[in-house]
């Protein structure tokens, strides 16, 4: 729900009713995960996705059924050999979906944290008693929590707690505990949905490669940074969709800014001046990607100066150069379409080949580091 969040933000602030559907589990080639949702309002007006399209139109007359009689229920669609033409995935996977009418609770806050880019995440019972179903904590980064899933008062407090640790590493999923809060009573499943700030993207060098690139980035859901020692490239007229640019030698910027397991750095500068101290740093950070732009002949070569400084084989591994997949590309758009596509293979697992005429699955992200917030990054 999380991942329209926005949206549904809005909203609530004009006092319209509506009604979700999550996915909570999925199998197979199915086209969205956990968390990817679909509303509709009380005018018939629907947002958001649950399957791409194949199960839209069943999952919005769900979302009306729950608006008239306010009941929370799930729904599995799959692809039926039996009737070709019945309502269901027609890439062979299975989605399990939750129907919810949003009337208060801790949804109004859920929504404003995601939309205003807070961590918080939202946990709600997606599998156990009928009664239950679809109660949801409120779980902020600090453990707090508001909204109450049952009875017995362990269930919160464990709840609260997994939900934090999801929080934690900015993962959506589930996970299952015992109604009565331990690990062996009545099992619940909980959809655990982390709402984190977006991922960072630092683009070091003002070049008009990097303008195309700060696009993509923001197209991928990154707040970018733009950061090169020149102020008179380094301006906001050269990059207007840039959240943040920075006049001020690129290794000294990094070494005194944050960045996480899910920040990429894209080094453009190709001037070893800038280059060797730059990833003489970041080779060393436990970042998600660190390329640098140029040439074979200058890869070969800035390898060698950071060899130089004592930069090791295993740091050196690491990096992504010449930067980007192998796409022809020539223009600075191509170019940081080649980029941006090897940042999400290196994040889901990609192998960056052509889908035509392999047999590998279309849909294999790898547990590794957090996502970032809903829906911001694909």
């Amino acid at each position: 729900m999380l991942d329209i969040a926005e949206e549904l933000h809005r909203w609530v602030e004009q006092g319209r009713e509506f009604a979700v559907a999550t996915v909570v589990a999925v199998g197979g080639s199915a086209p969205r995960q956990p968390g990817a949702a679909l509303a509709v309002d009380s005018d018939g007006t629907a947002i958001g996705s649950v399957s791409g399209g194949c199960v839209e139109g069943a999952v919005y007359d769900l979302c009306v059924q729950a608006l008239e009689d306010g009941r929370t229920v799930t729904e599995r669609f799959g692809y039926s050999d039996e009737d070709a033409f019945a309502v269901g995935l027609t890439c062979g996977g299975i989605i399990d979906i939750l129907v919810t009418p949003v009337r208060g609770g801790v949804f109004p806050a859920a929504l404003e944290a995601a939309a205003t880019g807070k961590a918080a995440a939202l946990a709600r019972i997606v599998s156990g008693p009928e009664e239950l179903m679809g109660r949801a904590l409120l779980v902020g980064p600090d453990g707090s929590y508001e909204g109450k899933l049952g009875g017995h008062p362990e269930l919160d407090r464990t709840a609260a707690s997994e939900t934090r640790a999801m929080l934690d590493a900015g993962r959506t999923g589930t996970v299952e505990i015992g109604e009565d809060g331990s690990r062996c009573g009545q099992p619940l499943t909980l959809l655990v949905e982390s709402s984190v700030p977006a991922p960072r993207m630092i683009v070091f060098g003002a070049i008009d490669f990097a303008a195309a690139l700060v696009r993509v980035g923001k197209f991928l859901g990154y707040h970018v940074t733009v950061c090169d020692a020149r102020p008179v490239f380094a301006t906001p007229a050269r990059f207007p969709e840039a959240d943040e640019i920075v006049v001020e030698w690129p290794h000294r910027y990094l070494e005194s800014t944050e960045v996480d397991g899910r920040t990429v750095l894209c080094v453009l500068t190709h001037d070893a001046k800038f280059d060797v101290p730059l990833l003489q740093a970041a080779l060393k950070l436990p970042v998600a990607y660190v390329g640098a732009m140029g040439s074979r002949r200058t890869h070969e070569d800035r390898n060698k100066r950071l060899r130089e400084v004592g930069v090791t084989e295993l740091e050196l591994a690491r990096l992504r150069s010449p930067i980007g997949l192998d796409l022809g590309a020539r223009t600075p758009e191509e170019t940081a379409l080649s980029i941006g596509a090897e940042i999400v293979a290196n994040r889901r697992g990609g192998t960056g080949l052509s889908l035509t005429g392999a047999h590998t699955p279309i849909h294999h992200d790898v547990p590794r580091e957090p996502a970032g917030r809903i829906g911001s990054v694909a």
